[in-house]
């Protein structure tokens, strides 16, 4: 690019105080208002940061080594950036403001690095777990709009570990998919399938999050879960898991994604059931009634958080692409 073609602003003699304000002018020629308002706050939190740390090259140098461990140990079926988002509380913090929710209706959680997409179809009354020694558990689950209505053909993408705690992707001579499922919500918003009683499990602590989770005095583990992902046009996309309410690790979930609206006690599959169902009378029965919320709900209900928050924080905002920029006049 020739320099003399781009219209550049001269920048001023740089120190501590004003490298902020010259990185601001810099970047302020970004045609994309959106883009150009996150690098601004991307930058100046980032240079408080280091002014407020007094941060020193052999920190920021560390800084940048382990984040370049952490790219080079992810691969198809191991997203560590996911698990580094996930251990410092951004991966729930993003997805609780771009997909809020209103009342009475189900939250998200995290969507983990664990998640693939060659999970095999499965009809109502599927088995999505083939571990043998797993302990076995029904599954009753329903799909709701936010007035109560029954949602047909939902896609409800489920994953859960083996009774070891671990995921089909963490074996190596693994044969396939096992543990996960894909399926449709019946003409009655209902979807039940056949599975193990999850199990509390550690995240994958071999690599460079697992050496901070160590220097932080922190446990890798995760309380016992079920994971849960819907889509259907019209509805907002919607991450989530059950958790079993008093599993040990339910108040000190290393990646944080426990609430208290997706905790849930497991009953037990009477013969009643058991007939109706083709399980064993006696297993373990997890039932939940999944309530989604429509694009439209969760478009006003993002637009009006942000233009709230950001009034809170006394900024002259307008919202572009339902996403909030500077107001200039």
């Amino acid at each position: 690019m020739d320099p003399s073609q781009v219209d550049i602003p001269p920048l001023k003699d740089l120190t501590i105080d004003n490298i902020t304000e010259n990185v601001h002018m810099i970047n302020s020629r970004c045609p994309d208002p959106r883009l150009k308002y996150v690098m601004e706050r991307l930058v100046s939190h980032v240079h408080d940061f280091a002014r407020e740390t007094r941060l020193s090259t052999n920190e920021w140098m560390a800084a940048i080594q382990f984040l370049t461990s952490v790219g080079q140990i992810c691969s198809d079926v191991r997203q560590e950036f996911i698990l580094l988002s996930d251990v410092v509380g951004l991966s729930l913090l993003v997805d609780s403001i771009d997909h809020p929710k209103p009342s009475h209706s189900t939250e998200g959680t995290v969507l983990g690095p664990f998640h693939t997409h060659e999970a095999e179809h499965s009809s109502n009354g599927g088995t999505i777990s083939h571990d043998p020694d797993g302990s076995p558990c029904l599954v009753l689950c329903t799909v709701k709009d936010t007035a109560g209505a029954p949602i047909a053909g939902a896609k409800i993408d489920i994953w859960e570990t083996d009774s070891k705690g671990f995921y089909d992707v963490q074996y190596a001579d693994r044969p396939g998919p096992d543990g996960r499922a894909v399926m449709e919500s019946d003409g009655e918003g209902l979807f039940w399938f056949k599975a193990i009683v999850p199990v509390p499990y550690p995240i994958p602590h071999d690599g460079p999050v697992g050496k901070l989770l160590k220097l932080l005095k922190r446990h890798p583990y995760r309380p016992s879960h079920m994971h849960f992902m819907f889509d259907k046009p019209g509805y907002d996309h919607l991450i989530t898991a059950l958790y079993l309410r008093g599993d040990p690790y339910e108040t000190s979930d290393a990646v944080f994604g426990v609430k208290e609206s997706l905790l849930v006690d497991l009953g037990t599959v009477d013969a009643e059931k058991a007939a109706k169902y083709g399980v064993k009378e006696g297993s373990k029965l997890m039932t939940y009634d999944f309530v989604l919320v429509s694009d439209k709900e969760a478009t006003q209900l993002r637009e009006k958080e942000a233009m709230a928050a950001m009034d809170k924080l006394g900024r002259r905002m307008k919202l572009y692409k339902g996403l909030p920029v500077p107001e200039v006049d």
